[in-house]
């Protein structure tokens, strides 16, 4: 219960924020939900005059059609032909007295009736509302839809009953297809339509603080059935019908729900669901609503599975999934030759993140909640933390500090790639191990594996390592920026695995290794490195080392003859240009020991080998090049 409670005080600490709307990236509007109230997808906004009259009617743009309305707890739950009105805004099918008289059926209960009767209990209460009352006037009179006909918002056949779904045949009445057909997908009396009034306020009905408090004190005072509620520890009004639309408007899953009382939600145990768990109308509303407002703001949802963070007090907290890269230091981006240490690294990020931690209060913690569904009406809490806040940022500093390479595939803000030291998000580690064309059901189960690894410190699962190594270990199976992007993850992993043996390595090139993966991953770089300076800048085509290079990884003594003899083409038409390199070889090799050159596999070590060698090369190639153009520079 601990994320629920969690989640109601996250409403009442943003009260103010209530009903305020905000705008994703994508212009979309969203807004922290009044108790009491959903939102639906209108279609229609019909405008009543302040005297109950009739005064226009237009179609809602789809970017402005997401409407706060009022909702009881069973109109939030309704389903198939079950007979629940929403309070003020509604399907035709509820809101037109005059539906049947256009052909609407009446299976059971007449849905206008349970309309109308709802309203004007809500219209005579003390808490009623002079807008409300407008609305009510208007619909009492039951001209809904003949109104809608008269001004060309809904169409009707010869026989005066409203079309249902578009035909051909119907061009004969109407030779372009009516706009009604265009705004709904279904039939004309499942248009939902939003009221708004014609007054001096000008304020839109359905963004109206007054009319949300209107009908919170009257719904209020209609609740009954106290118990004990299980997340508060105090006695209000219970609810057994929760909310739905968490993810989206469309969402129908549940997160908590125990309908089947033929099944197994609670039977065997109890026998009633509300012995199993209790919670009062107020917490399910206000957890329900706060979720779906974090959601909304800040969450990422990847093939439906939610992955959320924040504070209470301060809802904003950074993700622990993205890269060292996110939280803007310029000591994390390289743009000239440096040795970062795991420590000296970890006071540049503690330095990035000293900004993020002084907006969260001392006293606050930090919430991580993923969630996911099964079944269209079943979700589930899959991973839920709830931690101190300096843990939590400790835990986010060791990770970034731990899980560390040199990379070189992000862009800045003009496209121009730029290199960066330390961790990658773990949507890039996914791809890494995966490919990109991993599909999402993948990349959003690494990612939520990856999650205890960052917030809870344990180790990254070795088969997560193994397929990001094996994929760098076959360049020819990719294009060379993917490749590279690979290699650099596949060596963050590696690091951090063997840091948390007691073991690492740096960017920086360790001549003093004698580790025989690591020296054979040494040899790789030089080959490459030598065959890449005798075919120019000019040849795209990959070298003999890169081609190799898993086949080297799995028999690395016999593989290695093989590129050695492929080399003394190129050692012959560098001729001199050679010696460096063709010395750094034979230094490497006689490195290793006699009984380790041999074709057992090679480990994950040699990519680091192999990546520090190539990086120490070409640093040493730019701090010669700098040198001499400074010496130049001098004689003239």
């Amino acid at each position: 219960m601990s994320w629920l409670l969690n989640l109601y005080e996250t409403y009442d600490a943003n009260l103010d924020r209530v009903g305020e709307v905000e705008r994703k990236f994508n212009g979309q509007e969203f807004t922290l939900l009044p108790i009491s109230h959903t939102t639906q997808t209108a279609h229609l906004e019909v405008t009543i005059t302040e005297d109950g009259r009739f005064h226009s009617a237009d179609f809602i743009n789809k970017s402005d059609a997401n409407t706060l309305i009022p909702c009881t707890e069973d109109s939030a739950s309704r389903a198939g032909s079950v007979v629940a009105p929403y309070p003020l805004h509604d399907k035709i099918s509820y809101v037109a007295g005059d539906h049947i008289a256009y052909g609407g059926e009446v299976k059971k209960e007449d849905p206008f009736t349970s309309y109308i009767n709802n309203l004007q209990g809500w219209v005579d209460s003390p808490h009623g509302h002079a807008k409300v009352k407008s609305i009510y006037n208007y619909l009492k009179q039951g001209r809904l839809i003949q109104d809608l006909v008269e001004v060309g918002k809904l169409v009707v056949d010869e026989n005066n009953r409203l079309i249902g779904k578009w035909d051909k045949k119907y061009t004969s009445l109407y030779p372009e297809k009516p706009m009604i057909f265009s705004a709904i997908a279904g039939e004309q009396d499942g248009a939902f339509i939003r009221f708004n009034i014609r007054s001096k306020d000008k304020i839109k009905v359905w963004e109206d603080r007054e009319v949300y408090e209107s009908f919170i004190q009257f719904y209020q005072h209609k609740l009954s059935d106290e118990r004990l509620c299980y997340v508060t520890g105090k006695s209000l009004p219970s609810t057994d019908k929760h909310a739905n639309k968490i993810r989206n408007a469309a969402d129908k899953a549940k997160l908590i729900s125990a309908n089947d009382k033929s099944g197994f939600t609670y039977r065997g145990r109890f026998s009633q669901s509300d012995e199993a768990a209790s919670i009062s109308y107020e917490v399910s509303q206000k957890a329900h609503n706060a979720l779906k407002w974090l959601i909304n703001r800040q969450g990422k949802i990847i093939d439906q599975r939610v992955f959320l963070v924040w504070a209470n007090h301060e809802v904003e907290v950074i993700p622990p999934e993205e890269d060292s890269l996110f939280y803007g230091s310029d000591s994390i981006v390289v743009n000239e030759q440096k040795a970062f240490t795991n420590e000296s690294f970890a006071h540049e990020i503690s330095k990035a993140l000293e900004g993020y931690k002084n907006r969260v209060t001392t006293d606050m913690s930090i919430n991580l909640i993923v969630l996911d569904s099964a079944t269209t009406g079943r979700m589930a809490v899959l991973y839920y933390r709830n931690m101190d806040k300096q843990l939590y940022f400790e835990r986010i500093i060791h990770w970034h500090s731990t899980c560390v390479w040199l990379h070189r595939y992000r862009k800045n803000e003009s496209g121009e790639p730029i290199q960066f030291y330390g961790a990658p998000a773990t949507k890039d580690i996914a791809f890494a191990a995966y490919g990109l064309n991993a599909n999402e059901k993948v990349v959003k189960g690494l990612m939520e594996r990856m999650l205890p690894c960052i917030v809870d410190g344990t180790r990254i699962p070795l088969d997560i390592v193994k397929s990001a190594v094996g994929r760098a270990s076959n360049p020819v199976s990719m294009d060379k920026w993917e490749w590279e992007k690979t290699l650099s993850i596949a060596c963050s992993l590696l690091n951090k695995t063997l840091l948390d043996k007691g073991e690492g390595y740096e960017v920086a090139l360790d001549k003093e290794n004698m580790d025989r993966d690591y020296l054979f991953g040494r040899l790789l770089a030089v080959a490459d490195v030598l065959e890449r300076r005798a075919l120019g800048s000019d040849e795209k085509r990959a070298s003999n080392a890169i081609r190799y290079m898993n086949s080297f990884s799995q028999h690395p003594a016999r593989t290695w003859s093989t590129i050695q003899a492929s080399l003394q083409p190129y050692q012959a038409k560098l001729g001199m240009k050679a010696i460096d390199l063709s010395k750094l070889i034979d230094e490497i090799a006689s490195n290793i020991k006699y009984e380790d050159f041999n074709n057992r596999p090679l480990s994950g070590k040699y990519l680091l080998g192999y990546y520090s060698q190539r990086h120490d090369y070409y640093q040493s190639k730019k701090k010669n090049e700098d040198t001499e153009e400074q010496s130049n520079k001098e004689e003239m």
